[in-house]
């Protein structure tokens, strides 16, 4: 868990006062007045807009038909995202308040043919659900009540995904295997797969409505190798936009390449001449779900846990003084002479100054799998990192974790998987297009 934050969403009050919120990269985020959009407003009509409505086959009415006087959109199920851009949605945007990852298997048979009808079929489903309209075909009407509520869908291939494809010469170098790690306890059957998909919305239907329209498009092309569920804050459910906390109740993620960053995309995304081709505006995702051992955790006492950190507990602000964004000086020290951030605290090992260089765009979801048998809640973090190349980014960070980071000893890495994610999709074109057609 490097100590990296991301973009935050508006709150709802900052919404009445006018704002809109946009989505921090190049999909559009658009949110809504103080005043909300009724269903008609946000998603337009034939008449208005030029968008058809409702065209779910055999005429049925879709979800954007709405009657007269309807309650209006609250700010959280207004906020949409677009599909087609540059970029895959679900990378720079905020970070939502429910997630859902699965992968997949392609199923014995499927092939390259096979791939791209599914990437096809993956890709029109998400336009539409992330504008909020039902999927094309046995629509299950989960959502059918609510707007796009910030829905993002993701798509990446894995290492095997090449081999069964016959396309072993487009395989990217950058999607060699991870190493194996000390703090490694990697459960198999819940790492890797050749298809990956992850799904934020801010609201839990409408994410599991689009984890059920992907199962099922999924048909007879592949079949589900594993799958996790996730969850951060409501938008709007502190008084002001913060970054997140994790279960272990720490501020988690304040130092996060931001898109503001004139290196942003440097670090984050693979470059248009980037190799191999069809690779360029894309990412690679590292997926690892990191169980923290909270009752070991919560032993300590909140001295004991910001040393740990390396932060306050209260609000995020480094151990040496100020505030939570105020630059760490790691060569501050106390009365004694000890170092005020202890050598080996998680926030400092994680400074790209002390990694080479080395940065990623952390985007974790929280989870909770239930109690075991002895009383230990199976709880943690899917954490979830972009970056241009892993080589360079998740890499070097986790070696110097691995070789004495403080918090260790309250974390295990208990599955694995690593993903390389294509550049957006043109209009007219599906994600994965230029590496299955080219």
């Amino acid at each position: 868990m490097a100590d990296q934050s991301i973009p935050q969403a508006r709150t709802p009050e900052a919404a009445q006062e006018g704002a809109t919120a946009q989505s921090t990269g190049a999909s559009g985020t658009t949110g809504a007045s103080g005043k909300g959009l009724s269903r008609r407003r946000l998603l337009g009509t034939a008449g208005a807009t030029g968008l058809v409505l409702g065209a779910a086959g055999g005429g049925a009415v879709g979800y954007a038909a709405a009657p007269a006087g309807a309650t209006p959109l609250t700010s959280v199920g207004a906020g949409r995202v677009t599909f087609h851009g540059k970029h895959q949605p679900g990378i720079t945007e905020r970070l939502q308040a429910r997630g859902h990852l699965i992968a997949f298997d392609l199923a014995p048979g499927a092939g390259r043919k096979e791939a791209a009808a599914l990437l096809r079929r993956w890709s029109d489903t998400a336009r539409r659900l992330m504008a909020g309209e039902p999927s094309r075909q046995d629509d299950t009407g989960v959502a059918r009540d609510a707007g796009p509520s910030s829905l993002t869908l993701t798509f990446g291939f894995g290492h095997g995904f090449f081999a069964r494809t016959g396309l072993e010469e487009q395989r990217p170098v950058a999607l060699d295997p991870l190493p194996d790690f000390s703090s490694d306890r990697l459960d198999k059957s819940r790492s890797n797969g050749d298809l990956w998909v992850q799904i934020g919305a801010d609201d839990a239907l409408v994410a599991f409505h689009a984890l059920r329209a992907v199962q099922k498009d999924a048909g007879s092309a592949a079949r589900v190798r594993w799958q996790m569920n996730g969850f951060n804050r409501s938008p709007g459910a502190t008084a002001h936009p913060m970054t997140t906390r994790n279960l272990m109740g720490q501020i988690d993620g304040t130092r996060n390449p931001k898109p503001s960053d004139s290196d942003f995309d440097r670090r984050i995304f693979v470059p248009e001449n980037g190799e191999p081709a069809w690779m360029a505006n894309g990412s690679y995702a590292v997926v690892r779900r990191i169980r923290m051992l909270l009752d070991d955790w919560e032993k300590l006492g909140v001295a004991e846990q910001e040393n740990v950190i390396g932060r306050r507990k209260s609000d995020g602000a480094p151990l040496s003084g100020g505030t939570e964004t105020s630059e760490m000086d790691l060569e501050k020290t106390d009365a004694e002479g000890g170092l005020v951030v202890p050598f080996n605290a998680h926030a400092r090992i994680t400074r790209p100054d002390q990694n080479g260089g080395a940065a990623m765009l952390r985007r974790p979801f929280s989870y909770h799998d239930g109690i075991d048998a002895d009383g230990v809640p199976d709880a943690g973090l899917l954490f979830i990192c972009w970056q241009a190349d892993p080589l360079r980014g998740f890499v070097p960070v986790q070696r110097k974790l691995d070789r004495g980071d403080a918090l260790s000893p309250f974390i295990r890495h208990e599955a694995s998987g690593l993903f390389a994610v294509p550049g957006g999709a043109a209009e007219g074109e599906y994600v994965g297009q230029r590496l299955l057609e080219g």
